[in-house]
């Protein structure tokens, strides 16, 4: 499956275990009612974090994960998570902007010195 969105917020690594480690990411929705979702990265996943920050649009590709827990009171319980496991970035269309030695050319640029153009203008 796959969830797209802005991030809203990148938490730091969490270290669970000497074997475990974890990040989340916050993914906010783009459509008409928003939804916060949060997205676990986990052992060498969680590195894919690294270079995102808030405010990029991205597409998170997921596995949903559910579990059942039983209380020593005797009442089950269940549990949902969402554990990302690709991540693409999608680059602003702010950050592409034409560098200025490759603006466009001038009007004067496409002015002939021929003088057999018989075009009116």
């Amino acid at each position: 499956m796959e969830i797209s969105g802005r991030v809203k917020a990148v938490f730091e690594t969490k270290v669970i275990s000497p074997t475990f480690r974890k990040r989340d990411l916050v993914l906010t929705t783009e459509e008409q009612y928003p939804q916060h979702i949060l997205v676990e990265f986990i052992q060498d996943k969680s590195d894919l974090l690294d270079n995102v920050k808030e405010g990029d649009s991205v597409k998170v590709s997921i596995n949903l994960r559910g579990r059942e827990w039983q209380s020593p009171q005797g009442e089950t319980k269940y549990f949902n998570s969402i554990h990302g496991w690709k991540l693409d970035v999608n680059p602003s269309t702010a950050d592409h902007h034409m560098p200025s030695d490759q603006s466009a050319p001038s009007a004067g640029s496409f002015i002939s010195d021929d003088s057999s153009d018989d075009l009116p203008f």
